[in-house]
Order: C-alpha cells, then sequence, then structure tokens
C-alpha cells in the first residue's frame, strides 16, 4: 500500500513539472488562480508557496527563471598534460 503512495506522490509531482515546462503561460495562470483562492481561504502560507516567481529577463516563457544564478560563470579549462 505504501508503494502505491508513494508512486503516485512521484507521477503527480512530474506531471506538474511537465506542465509547468510545456506549459509555462498556462501554469502560471493556473498556480496564480490557485495561489489566490487559498489567500481567500486564509491559508497564507500555501498560497506563498503556490504563486509563480515573476519572470525577469526575457519574459518570453522560454524556461529561464527569475531565481537562476545570470552571472557569468568562469569557464572550464581543459587539463593539459606533459
Amino acid at each position: 500500500m505504501i508503494e502505491v503512495v508513494i508512486v503516485a506522490a512521484l507521477v503527480i509531482w512530474s506531471a506538474i513539472v511537465v506542465f509547468k515546462k510545456v506549459f509555462p503561460q498556462t501554469a502560471n495562470s493556473v498556480f496564480m488562480k490557485l495561489s489566490s483562492f487559498c489567500d481567500k481561504q486564509g491559508w497564507s502560507t500555501l498560497a506563498k508557496w503556490l504563486k509563480p516567481a515573476m519572470l525577469l529577463g526575457c519574459s518570453g516563457g522560454c524556461g529561464c527563471s527569475a531565481t537562476e544564478d545570470t552571472q557569468k560563470r568562469p569557464e572550464v579549462q581543459a587539463v593539459k598534460w606533459k
């Protein structure tokens, strides 16, 4: 029985992740509506957790995150053996 609950939780979580990747604008509107509903019910912690992050940068729904580090990372240098 526990295995069924674990597998169901993983499948639901995976479906949510894919939904957010494939349909970012629709996912943002759905999670915003869920967040406002939870806020009206008085569940502020759940509302904050469901509220989508504001898009920064390109804002084109390309999948880049607002929390993603945008600083230039040092290039990886190849090791030269002598």
